[in-house]
C-alpha cells in the first residue's frame, strides 16, 4: 500500500526544518516559554523574534497548540 501523504500543519515541518536550520521540536519548546499568549500572539512570536514566515509560524503554532488540547 502506497504510503500516505501527510497533511495539515506537519506537512510544512520539512520546508520549516529546511529553511531556518532545527527541527521542529526547537520551535515547540520555544513556543512553551509564550503557552498562555493567544494564536496569532504566538505566532507573531515566531515571526518577530525569529524572522519565520507566517505561513510556517502558524503551522507550528496551529499544531503546537492542538497538541496541547488549547
Amino acid at each position: 500500500m502506497a504510503e500516505e501523504k501527510v497533511k495539515g500543519p506537519a506537512s510544512y515541518f520539512p520546508s520549516i526544518e529546511k529553511n531556518y536550520g532545527k527541527p521542529v521540536e526547537h520551535w515547540f519548546k520555544e513556543l512553551e516559554t509564550v503557552v498562555n499568549l493567544a494564536h496569532m500572539e504566538q505566532v507573531n512570536h515566531l515571526k518577530s523574534n525569529f524572522a519565520i514566515g507566517h505561513g510556517h509560524a502558524n503551522a507550528l503554532v496551529a499544531y503546537f497548540r492542538k497538541s496541547k488540547g488549547l
